[in-house]
């Protein structure tokens, strides 16, 4: 029988040491990810030595300055370094996506000395970390959030409840937006608190459809007090400094969700390949492989489109509309691409001996994470046509 695996994508890198990145990744995520994704995701286990492993290769930091401990690569590269760590195992991938928006706050808006202080902790010394903007009552409607930042002398004490948060109760550091002043998005702070801080508590982790092995939790913060040194920017910053983290973590997203669907296609391939019905591999049959080649263009088409995107933002362009179109292509596209995986396995797609119905139900929690789909053509529909209600 003929061997129609599928071969590692041929991608565009713009060094040579970018490729050794890709290369590195490869090497770790073929033993040490992917044997064990799908028993770990089934028992809902999260990998914290893999994150250690990454941490100690230089993989946590990547898109940041080597003066603080990441990698210094453009978020070309550091984007299809997602995408193969999302390809092995989507709470691995998500999990980078995250730590890095977790991390930008500082990065961008921390001042020298907290740079110096906590940056090379956080990028390459094994730190894991969350990002704390939603609520139980504010989702997309993130300025309504109601956590409070009382000040007291030189701390800050901090009360209130996040929701959604990945990482949740394993984190070793927080990003949280609280409100310090006025209703609205003018009247919210950053801040760095550490994952031990008294006072601070993570739920019981969330019993979800697919990501099983990523926990998200509700974070308590109950009269956390953190002195205003652990303040990023300036007051009533926050939420601008959030709405900048999202745009590059939206692109993290769509990396982690061009990842997904193309582990759905290899799987696809690789079936297709291998089953035979009326004696010849179902791989032969035009309508099989026009599915094949949709579900291919769609993800070529998915990671050119997170690609340009990554490139505006490494020329210090503005990226905002490309980065949300990107989130919404690349995830509805992976769950367009999981599920006609899923189709193409026939019964066996339906089953957990195969990885395609994890794939599927993995790739829907990627159109909802970090702005939901119908947010995102908010966001589009505002740089086309203006704010709503002009």
């Amino acid at each position: 029988m003929p061997d129609r695996a599928p071969q590692p994508v041929d991608r565009q890198l713009p060094t040579d040491e970018a490729r050794d990145l890709i290369s590195l990744v490869r090497d770790i995520a073929q033993p040490e990810i992917v044997p064990s994704a799908a028993e770990e995701e089934d028992a809902g286990r999260f990998p914290r030595e893999v994150f250690a492993l990454l941490s100690e290769s230089g993989l946590l930091g990547l898109p940041y300055d080597a003066e603080h401990g990441g990698g210094d690569q453009p978020y070309e590269v550091y984007l299809q370094v997602l995408e193969e760590l999302a390809a092995a195992r989507l709470t691995v991938g998500l999990g980078v996506s995250v730590h890095t928006l977790a991390s930008y706050a500082l990065a961008a808006y921390g001042t020298k000395e907290q740079q110096a202080e906590h940056l090379p902790a956080m990028l390459g010394g094994g730190l894991l970390g969350a990002y704390c903007l939603s609520e139980p009552a504010s989702g997309s409607d993130a300025a309504s959030l109601r956590t409070k930042a009382v000040r007291e002398g030189d701390d800050w004490v901090i009360d209130g409840t996040k929701a959604w948060i990945t990482h949740g109760g394993i984190a070793d550091f927080y990003t949280v937006m609280a409100r310090t002043g006025e209703d609205g998005p003018r009247g919210i702070t950053a801040f760095l608190v550490p994952g031990d801080a008294e006072g601070l508590s993570a739920a019981v982790p969330e019993k979800k459809m697919g990501l099983k092995g990523s926990p998200t939790a509700q974070v308590h913060l109950d009269g956390v007090r953190v002195p205003d040194a652990r303040r990023i920017g300036d007051e009533g910053q926050g939420f601008a400094i959030a709405l900048s983290a999202l745009d590059s973590g939206r692109l993290g997203i769509a990396a982690c969700a061009v990842g997904v669907a193309q582990a759905a296609l290899d799987e696809a391939l690789s079936y297709a390949g291998q089953r035979r019905q009326f004696g010849r591999p179902i791989a032969d049959f035009q309508g099989l492989r026009f599915m094949l080649a949709d579900m291919a263009t769609q993800i070529e088409a998915g990671r050119a489109l997170y690609l340009t995107a990554a490139r505006l933002r490494d020329a210090g362009l503005p990226f905002a509309k490309q980065a949300a179109m990107a989130k919404l292509h690349c995830t509805d596209t992976a769950m367009r691409v999981t599920t006609d995986a899923v189709q193409i396995l026939g019964g066996y797609g339906y089953t957990a001996d195969f990885p395609a119905e994890r794939y599927m139900r993995e790739a829907k929690v990627l159109q909802i994470v970090e702005g939901t789909n119908q947010i995102q053509r908010m966001v589009i529909a505002r740089h086309l046509a203006g704010p709503e209600g002009r």
